[in-house]
């Protein structure tokens, strides 16, 4: 059994072991200054996508579904002969559902007749013309156009634009961190991106005839990107 100042000793030795080892474990963790830096960009759109469709009712099936492939082959011609290319447009929903009498008291509701439906979506790469495209297709007998979007195609390369921006603003708010705690900045030590585009504008609208042309304005696309920057910091000279 060690006596009490053997155990005394030993402690010392221990702590005195410790306090050598600590900076050399700070060593290993340098300090650093992480910060947030961020930029937006805005460009106007250039594509436009629209989804058009055409619903018939009829006793039967096939009188419903004859009635809607005639119509959208009206919509089709249509947008053929406003220089659609047949690349751009594409048939998206096809149904053909059973309809049934108002609700009764009692019994199972009879099948009174037949909706037949039929959507496509069409790409548009010239947004000035969007508006004529609508009433294309609304004079062609398409009775429903919605979900209209606006893209900016060319976004690569504009969100590479913002990412040089952002960068810049976090060695910005870096500097002035580092100037203000008496220190100056070293290498940077990590970079990570986050944030997306903003989403996509979009607009749903009911189609009927129209005496004037549909108003659509594209408005702008604002596309943003986020950085994080931690950078080594060093005693200032």
């Amino acid at each position: 059994m060690k006596k009490p100042a053997a155990v005394a000793a030993s402690l010392a030795a221990i702590s005195a072991a410790v306090m050598l080892t600590m900076p050399a474990l700070a060593d290993d963790f340098p300090s650093a200054i992480s910060v947030s830096g961020e930029a937006t960009v805005s460009a106007a759109p250039d594509l436009a996508q629209i989804d058009a469709g055409v619903a018939n009712d009829a006793k039967s099936a096939k009188e419903a579904s004859d009635a809607n492939n005639a119509a959208m082959g009206k919509v089709l011609l249509a947008l053929k002969g406003a220089g659609i290319p047949e690349k751009d447009y594409q048939t998206s929903r096809l149904s053909l559902q059973p309809q049934y009498a108002p609700n009764r008291s009692t019994g199972a509701n009879p099948v009174v007749g037949f909706r037949a439906s039929n959507r496509v979506t069409v790409k548009i790469r010239d947004v000035t013309k969007v508006a004529g495209v609508i009433d294309t297709l609304v004079s062609a007998g398409a009775n429903d156009i919605g979900n209209i979007s606006f893209e900016v195609t060319q976004a690569s390369k504009l969100l590479d634009d913002a990412r040089e921006q952002a960068v810049a603003d976090a060695r910005r708010k870096a500097e002035i961190y580092a100037k203000a705690t008496g220190v100056t900045l070293g290498a940077p030590l990590s970079v990570s991106e986050g944030g997306a585009p903003m989403p996509l504008f979009k607009a749903r609208m009911t189609a009927a005839p129209m005496a004037a042309p549909a108003a659509v304005a594209p408005g702008e696309e604002t596309l943003s990107v986020t950085v994080n920057v931690s950078w080594a910091i060093k005693p200032a000279q």
